[in-house]
C-alpha cells in the first residue's frame, strides 16, 4: 500500500507530463507490463511455471486484466479530486467485498467499522476544498468496482494457476486495452519523451508491478475479506503520500476517518490470527 500510494501520488504529477490521465494509465500500464514480464516470462524449462491452456483460465486472465484496466480509471478521478478522496472512493470495492464474504458478525463488524471511517471523509467540513466533481466521483466509484472484481479475480487466479505468469499477462491485457485511448489524448510524441518515460517507469514499477505482485502473493495466504478490510489503510497511505509529494494536507475529521479504518485493520488481522490459531492447535 506504501509503494502503490506513493506511486499514485506521481502518477498524479505525470498526468500534467503526458498532458492527460488516459496518457498516464497507459504508458504505466504499458511499462508494468515490461517490468512484470521481465520478472514472470514463462519458462519453457520448469513445468510447474507453465500456464494452463485451457479456455476457463485464458477467460479468467482476461477478466483479471480488464479490471485492472477499470481500477486505472481513478486517474481520471485524481485529475478531478484530491487524491486522498479519490483513493478512498476506490476502497469501497474492496470494503464490499470484505462485508459480502464474511461469515461471523465480529468479521462484518471491523468491515463496517472501516465503511464508518471512510463515511467521514465524505461529511461536510471534511475538507476545506471545492465540491466534488460528480464526473470524478463517477470514475472513482467505476474504479472502486473494478477494484472489488480485482480482489476475488486475484485470488481466483493466484489459486488456480501456479507464479506470476497469470499477473503480467493480466497486465498486458490492461495495457493493451487503454494504451489507444492513451495515444488518442497525449500523442505518441508526448508519451515518448524521457521526461515522460523516466516517470512512467518510477510510476509502472511503484504502483503497478511491485504491489500487484505483493498483492497476489498475499491473497494466496489470506481469505479475500481479510485483504479487503486490510487495504482500508489505503487512505493512510494516500493522505501521507498526498501530504508528502503533493502537499495536501488532511483536517482533523479525516484523520479521524483514518484511526477508524486503522482500527478496523487491525481487528480484522488480529481476529483472523487468533482464528488460525486455534485451528491449528492439535484436539
Amino acid at each position: 500500500m506504501v509503494s502503490v500510494q506513493t506511486g499514485q501520488a506521481l502518477g498524479k504529477q505525470l498526468i500534467g507530463v503526458v498532458g492527460g490521465p488516459m496518457g498516464a494509465v497507459g504508458l504505466r500500464l504499458s511499462l508494468a507490463a515490461l517490468l512484470l514480464l521481465m520478472v514472470w516470462r514463462p519458462s519453457r524449462t520448469r513445468r510447474t511455471r507453465r500456464l494452463p491452456a485451457d479456455r476457463e483460465s485464458r477467460l479468467l486472465i482476461l477478466a483479471f486484466g480488464t479490471a485492472i484496466a477499470g481500477m486505472n480509471l481513478v486517474y481520471l478521478a485524481m485529475e478531478r479530486m484530491p487524491l486522498g478522496v479519490a483513493m478512498t472512493i476506490q476502497l469501497t470495492g474492496p470494503l464490499a467485498v470484505s462485508l459480502v464474504t464474511s461469515r461471523r458478525p465480529r468479521d462484518a463488524m471491523w468491515g463496517l467499522l472501516a465503511a464508518a471511517g471512510i463515511a467521514c471523509f465524505m461529511l461536510p467540513g471534511s475538507s476545506s476544498s471545492d465540491p466534488l466533481s460528480m464526473t470524478g466521483l463517477a470514475f472513482a466509484v467505476a474504479a472502486a468496482v473494478s477494484m472489488g472484481a480485482y480482489l476475488l479475480l486475484s485470488q481466483r487466479a493466484g489459486a488456480r494457476m501456479s507464479g506470476g505468469e497469470p499477473l503480467a499477462l493480466a497486465v498486458l491485457w490492461a495495457a493493451f486495452l487503454t494504451l489507444p485511448f492513451a495515444v488518442a489524448q497525449s500523442g505518441t510524441t508526448r508519451l515518448v519523451q524521457p521526461q515522460a518515460l523516466a516517470l512512467a517507469l518510477l510510476v509502472a514499477l511503484l504502483s503497478a508491478a511491485l504491489p500487484y505482485s505483493l498483492e497476489l502473493t498475499a491473497l494466496r495466504r489470506l481469505p479475500a475479506g481479510v485483504v479487503g478490510v486490510l487495504q482500508s489503510l489505503e487512505p493512510v497511505a494516500a493522505g501521507l503520500a498526498g501530504l508528502l509529494l503533493l502537499g495536501e494536507r488532511l483536517s482533523t475529521l479525516q484523520w479521524f476517518a483514518i484511526a477508524l479504518i486503522t482500527t478496523a485493520s487491525v481487528g480484522a488481522v488480529a481476529v483472523h490470527t487468533s482464528h488460525r490459531s486455534r485451528r491449528a492447535q492439535p484436539a
